[in-house]
């Protein structure tokens, strides 16, 4: 069998290092907010390429930490307008809503299935403060004209960096474009810790040090409170098994690299699109490949011993907790949805497995 992705093997190609980091933290005693935090902070700060990190409980919470830090220093209020795009994991658009912005969904350009720029300056309204980035899949989903248009009307730039790792635009990596970027270290993630866990990077002191605080109940000295904050912290051991992965990540998103140029390269069935942006970096936390009878395709696929998984198989705004959104249409978006298989890719697979796939594939009928 073909698992889409064994956390026992992704923890395996590392397991004596991450055992020997825990077993050093279960040792010191300091279980939080200590020296393996402090050191994954300031390490991945440098890895990203911006002057703070600050980590906190998930990706989530990174999210919304974000916002509503904005949200203390003036620069968003209740109402404000964030553009976001239609086809994104839910936790992106849970975010604004519950700092009680306003989502403004925009739909993907199907070749890159990121966010459409050009239709992103249609959406603009004298509410809009923020677009909200979607590194989808791993693909970068950056480009200069977002930018442009963001300064052109003074907008936030923030990113969803849940999903892209070490992805780079030309010479800075994503989670470093913008204003602000949330990651995700979810243990299914290219970079991912044993649990849940999370961070902030912005070049903002400001910022940094308010989410911060939020972050910790809203204290900036211990028993005062300067904000209703909340509880979200990394622990020591997740920042342990972090310290162990970082060094490791960009060797292995080149692993995942090579996988999928033999999909692109080797793939040839009529029935199978698959969608590659040459121009995009692309570090493949997801590889995607859509199909109009995509569940008979992954049951064929399940029988032939090789797991997949659907990203994601309901899209936000077709959500029961949406469903003042529920009568809305994005054809783009729904039809991303319908045909979405996601192939297993990960630096655990061998080339044996991989041309596997492929011949499967292909035989599809």
């Amino acid at each position: 069998m073909i698992d889409y992705l064994s956390l026992q093997k992704i923890t395996a190609l590392h397991e004596a290092e991450m055992t020997a980091a825990v077993n050093q933290v279960l040792r010191s005693g300091w279980y939080l907010q200590g020296e393996c935090t402090t050191l994954f902070e300031r390490k991945y700060a440098h890895y990203i390429g911006t002057e703070y990190c600050v980590t906190c409980g998930n990706g989530l919470d990174a999210l919304c930490l974000i916002l509503r830090a904005y949200r203390e220093l003036g620069l968003l209020k209740e109402g404000d307008e964030v553009i976001v795009p239609a086809n994104t994991y839910i936790a992106t658009i849970l975010s604004i809503t519950e700092n009680r912005l306003t989502p403004i969904l925009v739909e993907p350009d199907i070749n890159s299935l990121e966010i459409d720029s050009e239709l992103i300056e249609q959406a603009i309204t004298p509410r809009t403060r923020a677009i909200m980035l979607v590194h989808l899949y791993g693909r970068c989903a950056f480009t200069p004209f977002i930018s442009d248009l963001c300064k052109r009307h003074n907008l936030l730039l923030l990113e969803d960096n849940a999903q892209a790792h070490g992805c780079h635009y030309g010479d800075k990596r994503t989670g470093s474009l913008g204003h602000a970027a949330a990651h995700s270290f979810y243990p299914g993630k290219n970079l991912g810790a044993l649990g849940d866990a999370g961070a902030v990077t912005t070049n903002d002191e400001q910022l940094a040090q308010t989410i911060r605080s939020l972050a910790n109940y809203g204290s900036t000295r211990k028993y005062e409170f300067t904000f209703k904050g909340r509880n979200s912290r990394i622990d020591e051991v997740q920042a342990a098994v972090l310290n162990v992965k970082l060094p490791y990540l960009d060797g292995e998103n080149q692993r995942r690299k090579h996988i999928a140029k033999t999909y692109y390269d080797n793939i040839n069935n009529p029935q199978i699109t698959l969608t590659e942006d040459k121009d995009r970096d692309n570090v493949y936390h997801i590889f995607p490949i859509f199909c109009p009878t995509r569940n008979r395709l992954q049951q064929y696929l399940r029988q032939n011993g090789i797991g997949t998984m659907i990203h994601y198989p309901i899209p936000p705004h077709q959500q029961q907790a949406y469903k003042e959104w529920n009568d809305r249409h994005y054809p783009i978006t729904e039809l991303i949805h319908q045909q979405e298989l996601s192939l297993p890719c990960n630096p655990t697979m061998t080339d044996e497995e991989v041309y596997q796939v492929v011949e499967h594939i292909n035989k599809y009928q």
